[in-house]
């Protein structure tokens, strides 16, 4: 476990080095949270208690959705160009001989890239909106960690849906499609446009089903208190099924992808 704590901490310095880039990041993720807060002011004043949300719980809504934004990769960013690229050249092949679990090294990674994400491009734009807006804080000190808690879970879920992404570059010539659709139907599902809560019918259903919910309508209704007690272990236990699903099913690719590697290289 050592090596995966150092490849994390790696993980983490990387992303640290680049410093006008987590600058602009964080410019970016501010403007469209006050963009986003205006549009919301403006939709729950003529929709009062919209999604059972109130105007102070939308205006949350936003800014940890732009907390999250990068720290759970909704529209890429992490390891996946990497890993694929690393698949189209070759260079895999090297790395499946190495005495280190594949999926677990790029886990480490990426938890690491998404702590120093959460830090550098999530703080600030969440206190940025804490002093322009009345935003819903949390009621009890226990949330905190009840919502950092579930945040994680949620990176888990992102990762495991992106190695999935990148394994496919297995068997296509080009995974940019892929990743694209992937960040697509995360922005769509994990609420991040619109509170799940708001999506009509089936598809309001369907959408609070699939794994991008974690990322970040649960952690979301985990600050503004809307799980609590046996409803906070059942939001834990939704997203804590969906990282372990996901995990196997990765690990199931991963192992055909490595016998055919090892096939083409015999």
């Amino acid at each position: 476990m050592r090596l995966y704590a150092v490849v994390a901490a790696g993980g983490f310095r990387r992303y640290a080095t680049y410093r006008t880039a987590t600058a602009a990041g964080v410019f970016t993720n501010t403007v469209f949270g006050f963009i986003l807060a205006y549009t919301y002011i403006a939709l729950w004043d003529a929709r009062p208690q919209l999604g059972g949300y109130d105007m102070s719980q939308a205006l949350a809504y936003v800014w940890i959705g732009q907390g999250l934004l990068a720290a759970c990769a909704m529209m890429g960013g992490g390891f996946e160009d990497e890993l694929m690229e690393r698949i189209r050249t070759g260079d895999i092949a090297v790395d499946l001989y190495r005495p280190a679990d594949l999926q677990l090294w790029w886990l480490a990674g990426d938890l690491g890239r998404a702590a120093f994400q959460l830090i550098g491009r999530g703080v600030v734009p969440m206190l940025a909106g804490a002093l322009a807006f009345d935003i819903a804080l949390p009621g009890s000190a226990w949330i905190w960690p009840a919502f950092l808690l579930s945040v994680l879970l949620g990176i888990v879920v992102s990762f495991a849906v992106r190695y999935l992404v990148a394994l496919s570059a297995f068997w296509l010539l080009d995974g940019a499609g892929a990743t694209q659709m992937a960040w697509l139907l995360g922005l769509f599902f994990s609420g991040m446009l619109l509170p799940l809560p708001l999506f009509p019918g089936l598809l309001g259903e369907v959408a609070r089903m699939l794994p991008w919910s974690s990322l970040l309508q649960i952690p979301a209704d985990v600050y503004l208190g809307k799980h609590t007690g046996w409803g906070l272990v059942e939001a834990y236990a939704f997203q804590g099924a969906w990282a372990v699903a996901l995990l196997l099913a990765g690990r199931l690719l991963q192992t055909v992808a490595t016998r055919r590697v090892v096939v083409q290289g015999g």
